[in-house]
């Protein structure tokens, strides 16, 4: 099956700069700069620029003293909880299209469970007991925990979703985004990237 979810390279949403030759303070500089999409003035030094990308390369590494600087790369996985996994697989592959990554753990766990792909990261299914409550959850998954999965096109789920008869709702703030909730009422937001 065709999935929605799994582009054939993965999308680098960060700002095009490797930031490894900067000192702390120019670190936060440069990271505040970028959220705030201002136009750098910080000096970058060991850089190439290719203008025609508008990217920039830091060629030079030095190692930092910040401590608090163990290298997050992104995020490995999201661990859900399930009730029953084959009506959770149902959900997830056959509705949503994702493909179980057959090179992880499923059999050496203490549980039963599913590592599903999401794009270059992982959704892990475990069957077991919830300790949340399954009532009184907001309708709008926003306005609960949820996990957020970067898509194409926030139309074709919704036709989706609808063919399958799934309740789901926009996005209150007007972006192209989708909540929805699995059968275990876990919290799913599928923004339009």
């Amino acid at each position: 099956m065709a999935s929605i979810f799994r582009p054939s390279i993965s999308l680098d949403l960060r700002p095009k700069v490797t930031c490894t030759n900067l000192s702390t303070k120019e670190r936060l500089d440069f990271h505040n700069k970028s959220l705030r999409k201002e136009k750098l003035n910080i000096r970058l030094r060991g850089v190439k620029a290719n203008q025609a990308q508008g990217t920039s390369v830091v060629t030079e590494e030095k190692e930092l003293n910040n401590k608090t600087d163990y290298g997050v790369v992104g995020v490995h996985h999201v661990g859900l909880l399930c009730e029953n996994l084959e009506r959770s697989l149902e959900f997830y592959q056959n509705i949503l299209g994702l493909e179980i990554n057959e090179a992880r753990p499923h059999d050496k766990l203490p549980y039963r469970g599913a590592w599903l792909w999401v794009g270059s990261e992982m959704i892990h299914l475990m069957e077991l007991p919830n300790p949340d409550p399954l009532t009184g959850r907001p309708e709008h998954g926003g306005r609960d925990r949820h996990a957020c999965i970067a898509i194409r096109d926030v139309s074709v789920l919704k036709e989706i979703l609808d063919k399958a008869g799934i309740a789901y709702t926009m996005s209150k703030s007007g972006r192209p985004a989708i909540f929805t909730r699995d059968p275990d009422t876990n919290a799913l937001e599928f923004t339009q990237v």
